[in-house]
């Protein structure tokens, strides 16, 4: 029976049960007992001593002959409060659907679990799946495996001994200025046209562009600061929308100007909402009052919308099919072509690093090229007449 005692806070009970884990860390869990204070001492007392009992604490439940599909269940769970909700969704979603189901049919254990075992299971995935879809199923292994390894439970990573797949080589579709400018035209009047504009012109991911908030720009300094995202998971079976104030990486928290022909829009939209709020009064949605690509009841233009909607709206106009994501990448492409050098793409894109600026556009980067082949031809001026 684990140790516990109750703890008061505002004005409830709480158990608070303290125990080993198996990494021989002193850990506590603070359950409600939803009861008020004022009476209920014993009440709570008793059901202190039922916690205490029937405790069974996720990571004592790991022992050596544990299976390894079900061994990651139980890692999934010791992590969740350490990771953020879309990683815990997506590591739980291909734990549960694929990773686990294939180790679990073949009844291997976590000790027992060797390098072709995990070999085997890429070879065999990679008939359905692509190879990056593969690497995620690695990390997910290795990260497991790795803290099996720290609490002792097995000697070595198997994972480490394991040939991972080629990473593919990603080329996104992206529209010309021409292309851009119909799309715009296409757009216009639309739930889709603020995120169609964010994710063409400044190159925002469709997180960045669905939270931005109006206390983002500064219409006094004409900016705009991306620093706060909402993305969609699926977690426990539901489907929920995750808002933070983070952005996917350092860089990407980035402060752009607020060119004059966006200000105007984002002036009229702003008093356009204000109109809509009045006429729908009580029906107006509040939840959302902050947020800027918000639909005539106050609703937040959700990731899924948008990314449903898209397609739709370039078919109905004729347009060439790309994803959202690719006006991230037309963005770039139009800021190549016009001459931008790339460490000024990175900014304005907020990668983490140059590296990953280039490994995307390089290939875009044709006006460069023409450059080296001139400065060639100057400097081999007279070999080449040689040969002419």
């Amino acid at each position: 029976m684990v140790a516990g005692h109750l703890q008061e806070k505002k004005g409830y009970y709480y158990m608070v049960l303290s125990y080993t884990g198996v990494d021989g860390k002193r850990k506590t869990k603070w359950l409600s007992t939803s009861l008020p204070v004022r009476g209920n001492k014993k009440k709570a007392e008793t059901m202190l001593m039922q916690a205490r009992r029937s405790f069974d604490p996720v990571d004592k439940q790991i022992t050596y002959d544990t299976l390894f599909s079900d061994y990651l269940l139980k890692w999934l769970e010791i992590v969740r409060p350490t990771i953020a909700v879309t990683t815990y969704s997506s590591y739980s979603n291909m734990t549960r659907k694929t990773v686990g189901p294939y180790f679990k049919e073949r009844g291997i254990t976590l000790t027992a679990l060797k390098p072709m075992d995990i070999q085997l299971f890429y070879l065999e995935q990679l008939k359905r799946v692509s190879a990056s879809t593969v690497i995620h199923y690695h990390a997910i292994i290795h990260k497991a495996l790795k803290y099996a390894v720290k609490i002792e439970l097995i000697d070595s990573n198997p994972a480490e001994k394991v040939d991972r797949p080629k990473k593919e080589r990603f080329v996104g579709s992206f529209y010309s200025n021409e292309e851009v400018e119909k799309l715009f035209e296409a757009a216009k009047g639309t739930k889709l046209e603020i995120p169609i504009f964010l994710g063409a012109f400044y190159g925002l991911r469709r997180s960045e562009a669905l939270g931005l908030k109006w206390d983002a720009v500064d219409f006094q300094n004409d900016t705009i600061t991306i620093q706060h995202t909402v993305t969609c998971c699926n977690l426990d079976g539901k489907h929920i929308q995750v808002a933070k104030d983070t952005t996917k990486t350092k860089s990407s928290l980035r402060t752009l100007p607020l060119v004059p022909v966006f200000k105007e829009k984002l002036l009229a939209l702003k008093e356009e909402q204000k109109e809509y709020k009045r006429v729908c009064g009580r029906c107006y949605d509040k939840r959302y009052l902050e947020y800027i690509c918000v639909d005539e009841m106050g609703t937040l233009v959700s990731p899924e919308y948008l990314t449903s909607a898209f397609p739709k709206l370039l078919r109905r106009n004729g347009l060439r099919h790309i994803r959202f994501h690719d006006l991230r990448h037309s963005c770039a492409s139009l800021l190549l072509a016009n001459d931008v050098p790339m460490k000024n793409i990175q900014e304005w894109l907020g990668h983490s690093d140059f590296s990953t600026t280039a490994n995307i556009y390089a290939h875009l980067d044709y006006n460069s090229k023409l450059s080296s082949a001139e400065t060639m031809v100057n400097a081999l001026k007279g070999a080449l007449e040689t040969i002419s």
